[in-house]
């Protein structure tokens, strides 16, 4: 069982990965190839990104910024069509806990309905948040989004209401160079509908690369 600050630096270095995408709607199937890095933020960046997301005030004094875990994330994507993506952004990992109930309340997203599949009981060693970035993958722009963390099972999951989507990204760490990657993306429904409308379902394995 690994903790979330050990789960995040496992997650740091140099990872590759081939993706499979299913399109129910249309009943197609994609490949891709993607080759990615992940390294860690910089005290500056955290308190710059969540100067930006956060409330003046919201937090404690006495709560230390620079110990929430925060990545700065590039990658390259090639599918098997010979399209080419790439993408930096950077991502800071707030916890519930360090954030005062109200100023949570008004902050929190997805406070109206949550996707089933994303449903996750709440367990003492459970670890909920925020998931702050300067940049989203499905639109442009800086998005807030919510986090749990499941130590037993070694898994993160991402859920971020877009304007017109909701994507589901879960990442399970099976040994310190392999991770089992899934996506679900849903049509966004309207305000207070639980998303169950699927756009796309998506899984791969990640491996980090050697040295």
């Amino acid at each position: 069982m690994l903790e979330i600050q050990d789960f995040f630096s496992a997650c740091i270095g140099n990872w590759k990965t081939e993706r499979t995408y299913h399109y129910p709607r249309h009943n197609e199937v994609e490949r891709s190839y993607t080759e990615f890095n992940v390294a860690g933020l910089e005290s500056v960046e955290k308190d710059r990104i969540s100067s930006a997301f956060l409330p003046v005030g919201c937090m404690a004094a006495s709560v230390d910024v620079d110990r929430f875990p925060g990545f700065r994330i590039g990658f390259n994507t090639v599918s098997e069509k010979g399209e080419r993506v790439a993408m930096n952004l950077k991502a800071l990992f707030v916890p519930d806990r360090a954030i005062s109930l109200p100023d949570l309340l008004q902050i929190d997203p997805l406070a109206p309905a949550l996707p089933l599949v994303a449903e996750i009981p709440d367990s003492p060693e459970l670890v909920r948040g925020l998931y702050l970035r300067d940049e989203g993958y499905s639109e442009s722009g800086a998005i807030t989004g919510r986090f749990t963390y499941q130590p037993t099972r070694q898994t993160l999951e991402l859920v971020t209401y877009y304007s017109r989507s909701v994507a589901v990204d879960r990442l399970q760490l099976i040994n310190t160079h392999s991770r089992l990657r899934t996506i679900v993306t849903y049509r966004r429904p309207e305000p207070g509908a639980v998303p169950t409308e699927i756009d796309l379902v998506g899984f791969g394995l990640e491996q980090k690369a050697e040295g």
